[in-house]
C-alpha cells in the first residue's frame, strides 16, 4: 500500500516557510525594534504615538493588532511577528487584544482606540460578528481593516482577511482519523470553541472534520445538527457531544468529562485547538483511556505533542505569516501601493496548511512531527 508522506507541494511549503519563519525568530529573538511598537495590557490598547503622521512624509505608518487574547500560545506568535515586522515596514504599532476568548467588548475598545489614534489600518481575529459594527466604523472612518486567522462572517465586514482555510485544515484531519480507524465504528466527541457565539473558525474546523471523515453535515455553518448516528466513510459513526473549550486546556478538560460521562467508549476526539486537546487528554488518562485526538493550529508544543503521541495528527497553520503579510499589505497602502487580492476561488487570502503526523494514511498528503517542527511557532 502506498503512503502518501509529503507530497511536493507540502515540501515546498516546509522549505518556504521554514525560511521565513527562521527569518522572524531570529528578528524576534534580536531584541526590540526600539519605538515602533506598544503593547497594551489584555483587554485594552496603549497610544503608539505617531500614528497621524502622512506615511508619504516618510513617518511611520499606524497599525493596531488586535488578537482574541494575548496568552494563547497562537496570538502570541502573532503578536511577536507583527512586532518583529514593525520596523522593517516603517510601522508604529499598537497591539491590544481581549481578555479572553468571548471579549467582544475588548476588542471593540481597541477597534475605537485605533481611530481616535488616526491609524491608518487595524488588523484584527475577530471574537465574533459582535465586533462587526465597530469594524464597519473604522473603515468608514479610512481605516483598512484585515481580519487575520478567523474570516468574518460576512466575509465583506473586512477589506480582506488572511487565514488559514481551517475548512480545508477540518478535513484533513479527518481524512487522517477515518482513515486510521480502518472500519472501526468511530464514537465521536466533538470539542468546539463556543456553544453560545457562532464564528467562522469554530464551525468551519468541526463541519470540516466531519466532512473529511465522510459524515454529512446539515447546515454548514452550525456545529451540532448533524444525524448523531450514521455511516462515515469507512463504517458506522455515532456522534456522542458537542461540548465548547474556550480552546483553554482547562476547557479541553471539562469538555472532554462530560462527553465521557454520556459514552465511555469515546474513541474519536476533535479538537478545536491544541491547548483544548491536552485538556481532553488529561481527562481520558483520569478514566484510564484512550481515542484518536485530532486538532488544528501546529505551534511547536502542539507538534511536541504529536511526536509523543498525544495527538494524533492537527493541521498547521502559520500565524507569523498572516501578521507579516497584513503588516506589510496596510504598509504599502499607506504609501499608495496596490491592494492585497484574495486567493482564487476563496473569500480571503489563504495562507497554508499542513497535516502534522508520525501515522501517516495512504492517500492523505503529511509531513513528519520532525519535519513540523522546523516550521512551527511559539515555544
Amino acid at each position: 500500500m502506498k503512503i502518501v508522506r509529503t507530497s511536493s507541494a507540502a515540501r515546498r511549503l516546509v522549505a518556504a516557510t521554514g525560511v521565513a519563519a527562521l527569518a522572524l525568530t531570529m528578528a524576534a529573538c534580536g531584541g526590540s525594534s526600539g519605538d515602533s511598537t506598544t503593547s497594551a495590557s489584555a483587554g485594552g490598547s496603549a497610544s503608539s504615538g505617531g500614528s497621524t503622521a502622512s506615511a508619504a512624509s516618510g513617518e511611520k505608518v499606524g497599525v493596531t493588532l488586535i488578537t482574541k487574547d494575548s496568552t494563547n500560545p497562537f496570538f502570541v506568535a502573532m503578536q511577536n511577528g507583527a512586532k518583529a515586522d514593525a520596523e522593517k515596514n516603517n510601522v508604529s504599532l499598537t497591539v491590544a487584544s481581549g481578555k479572553q476568548e468571548g471579549d467582544d467588548a475588548g476588542q471593540i475598545t481597541a477597534i475605537e482606540d485605533a481611530v481616535a489614534r488616526g491609524d491608518k489600518g487595524i488588523l484584527i481575529t475577530p471574537m465574533s460578528d459582535g465586533v462587526n459594527a465597530a469594524i464597519k466604523s473604522a473603515r468608514d472612518a479610512g481605516l483598512y481593516v484585515i481580519a487575520l486567522d478567523t474570516p468574518p462572517d460576512p466575509a465583506d465586514t473586512v477589506d480582506i482577511t488572511f487565514a488559514t482555510d481551517n475548512r480545508e485544515a477540518g478535513k484533513l484531519i479527518g481524512q487522517w482519523a477515518a482513515g486510521t480507524l480502518k472500519g472501526e465504528k468511530a464514537t465521536i466527541a466533538l470539542l468546539d470553541l463556543f456553544n453560545d457565539k457562532i464564528v467562522s473558525v469554530d464551525y468551519n474546523r468541526d463541519q470540516g472534520f466531519l466532512e473529511g471523515m465522510g459524515i454529512d453535515v446539515a447546515d454548514g455553518k452550525k456545529n451540532g445538527d448533524e444525524a448523531p448516528t450514521g455511516k462515515y466513510s469507512g463504517g458506522d459513526y455515532e456522534i456522542v457531544c458537542n461540548e465548547p473549550s474556550n480552546g483553554a486546556e482547562d476547557g479541553g478538560r471539562t469538555a472532554m468529562e462530560k462527553c465521557l460521562a454520556k459514552n465511555s467508549n469515546i474513541n474519536v476526539v476533535y479538537t478545536i485547538n491544541e491547548p483544548a486537546a491536552v485538556g481532553a487528554n488529561a481527562a481520558l488518562q483520569a478514566e484510564g483511556k484512550k481515542a484518536l485526538i485530532v486538532s488544528v493550529d501546529g505551534g511547536c508544543a502542539g507538534v511536541g505533542s504529536v511526536k509523543s503521541g498525544v495527538i494524533g495528527a492537527t493541521s498547521q497553520q502559520y500565524p507569523l505569516k498572516m501578521a507579516t503579510l497584513g503588516m506589510e499589505a496596510i504598509a504599502k497602502i499607506a504609501n499608495g501601493g496596490a491592494k492585497p487580492a484574495v486567493s482564487e476561488g476563496l473569500d480571503f487570502f489563504n495562507t497554508g496548511v499542513a497535516l502534522v503526523t508520525d501515522k501517516p494514511v495512504d492517500g492523505v498528503s503529511s509531513i513528519t512531527a520532525d519535519e513540523g517542527a522546523k516550521i512551527c511557532w511559539g515555544n
